[in-house]
């Protein structure tokens, strides 16, 4: 079987049935690359009341190796787990406002994944809301809570510093969210006082182009493979 690294023969020798086996094998190298690992929090929120619990977790790719949950908070620089969380799984069992901060995972080699927001307050109000990005199309609901007693109070709800509006339950659903429903939100409770804020993220949905006729489809992707195919091709030689 021929090599695609061929130093020499031909324009002839480099028929498009070899330049499709070489892009073939260049896009499993590409889907084999180690892909960064994805931090979970559980449970799955933002803010947290002081007291409270939380654990973080590295989800791993089959390939992936040595990944580890990091931070950086007011006390602590890029330190890992073990410096401030359980040894039996990265968790904390006693949340403190010096807990609040940026975690991520991060791999041996330096790899890292997404980074996401936990706030810890000491004070007598937060708002549930998710930490990791939500796709776009999805529905998200906020919640404003006070530390003790009932939760389904009146609360208002604040976008990027601008009231949005108020619900009578305390819990405000955003229907279809888009990348423009993402932003700083924030809630309040009369009487109570205010939560921290925090950002929620949306995720556009990729773009999934239409299909195409089948007419001519087989001519069209040689058209388009086969100039690339030679590109790379001379490239490895």
């Amino acid at each position: 079987m021929k090599s695609c690294h061929t130093a020499r023969g031909t324009m002839e020798e480099r028929t498009p049935q070899n330049l499709l086996l070489c892009l073939s094998f260049l896009l499993c190298c590409t889907i084999n690359q180690v892909l960064p690992a994805a931090l979970t929090v559980s449970p799955d929120r933002a803010q947290f009341f002081q007291g409270q619990s939380v654990s973080l977790s590295c989800e791993e790719d089959k390939s992936s190796a040595g990944w580890t949950v990091r931070r950086n908070t007011t006390t602590d620089t890029r330190t890992e787990c073990k410096g401030w969380g359980e040894s039996a799984g990265c968790s904390i069992s006693y949340l403190r406002p010096s807990d609040s901060g940026q975690y991520w995972c991060e791999s041996r080699e330096g790899a890292v994944s997404s980074f996401i927001e936990l706030n810890i307050t000491g004070g007598s109000v937060i708002m549930h809301s998710p930490v990791l990005p939500v796709m776009e199309g999805n529905e998200v609901t906020l919640s404003c809570q006070k530390e003790k007693g009932p939760s389904n109070l009146q609360a208002a709800f604040y976008k990027d510093g601008f009231l949005v509006r108020t619900e009578p339950t305390g819990h405000m659903t955003l229907h279809h969210v888009t990348p423009y429903d993402g932003g700083l939100y924030r809630c309040g409770i009369i009487g109570y006082g205010e939560s921290p804020t925090s950002r929620l993220s949306v995720t556009a949905k990729p773009y999934v182009p239409p299909p195409r006729r089948s007419s001519g489809s087989s001519s069209s992707l040689h058209v388009v493979l086969l100039p690339l195919a030679s590109f790379v091709v001379f490239s490895l030689v």
